[in-house]
């Protein structure tokens, strides 16, 4: 499937600067793309590649103004990166047409309703009293328990389970592997040292449009529920914890960890390994960045890193002090040499 940088172009409200009838088959990164590939330019650090790539097309921002000649063709558009993306979901929609009906052997309870374009594949279970939005996908060896309710267009992949009286939004994708639902990490202490379970009562609600990642768990509620707002993405291998709360359109990279009963607000973005203790509050617009240790609460527009984590700035700063750390320890043991010798 080819397309032409005209074509291109008023697809994604674009002009072209360059062969309007040049064709791409392909996306690549713009330092390894070839003639048949459309690629982008977004960051400014990658700014010299462009005068050097082989594709065929750049998508790049309507105010870029090269230094020098550029052999490929440019389609200028608002904010390349976003542009690349909806390309992308339009050739992903047209080449990958989704499955519909039941595969067998796979179980569907008494009384669940399939609707229209619906999907479930071999050897998934659907329990008990689900209700499932239309157009929903829900990929071999799946486990959807009683009561879940899943909404339209929701894409559950291979082996994900989602527990019992678990809600699910519309447009949600549930990676391979992920748990949504079990038990939250609640045990008492007994007098004897061992501990009794607490059981979890609650639910877990995923809002629309959130993405959770391979292998990622978010336990169920002690008692109420465990809650992912609209539009939030997590990566994979990710840790949310029970009665946690995280808000609308938060982004948290793979091995991030939510204590129990935290609140993280909306609009975030936290690194990798970023862990947060329980029991505290997140504001919104924080930034963490990667492997910080959150112990306490954090005031909305901060950007910390660290453990315990600090600003930005202090970070940098005491990054820098640590590094001098061996000169200064040297300059001390010689002045105190010195100082030793002029002692009578």
């Amino acid at each position: 499937m080819k397309f032409t940088a005209s074509q291109i172009a008023a697809a994604v409200g674009g002009t072209v600067e360059g062969d309007a009838d040049v064709a791409v088959s392909t996306f690549a990164k713009i330092e390894e793309a070839t003639p048949e590939a459309l690629t982008f330019l977004a960051n400014p650090k990658y700014n010299h590649c462009i005068y050097d790539t082989q594709a065929g097309i750049v998508l790049v921002r309507r105010d870029f103004v090269p230094e020098h000649p550029v052999r490929a063709t440019l389609v200028r558009v608002d904010d390349p990166y976003a542009t690349l993306s909806h390309l992308l979901q339009m050739v992903d929609a047209a080449v990958n047409v989704r499955p519909t009906g039941v595969e067998q052997p796979s179980f569907v309870a008494d009384g669940v309703e399939l609707p229209e374009g619906a999907y479930v594949g071999a050897f998934s279970y659907i329990g008990a009293g689900v209700r499932m939005g239309r157009n929903v996908k829900i990929y071999p060896q799946a486990y959807v328990g009683a009561g879940v309710t899943i909404g339209d267009d929701t894409v559950i992949y291979p082996g994900a389970r989602i527990y019992h009286g678990c809600r699910i939004g519309a447009r949600c994708i549930i990676h391979a592997g992920a748990v949504i639902g079990a038990d939250g990490f609640g045990f008492a202490p007994t007098a004897d040292g061992s501990y009794s379970k607490i059981p979890q009562l609650g639910i877990v609600e995923i809002a629309d449009d959130v993405e959770i990642g391979a292998n990622t768990t978010v336990d169920r509620a002690t008692m109420g529920r465990t809650a992912i707002g609209q539009g939030t993405k997590l990566d994979n291998l990710i840790q949310v914890g029970h009665n946690a709360e995280i808000g609308t359109n938060t982004v948290m990279a793979a091995q991030c960890g939510i204590a129990g009963s935290t609140h993280v607000g909306s609009n975030c973005m936290f690194g990798g390994q970023v862990g947060l203790a329980g029991h505290i509050s997140v504001g919104d617009n924080v930034q963490i960045g990667a492997q910080s240790g959150i112990p306490g609460n954090v005031e909305s527009g901060a950007r910390i890193i660290g453990s315990p984590a600090v600003p930005f700035g202090d970070f940098a700063r005491q990054a820098v002090y640590v590094k001098r750390l061996g000169d200064v320890f040297s300059r001390l043991s010689a002045l105190e040499k010195e100082i030793k010798k002029q002692t009578p």
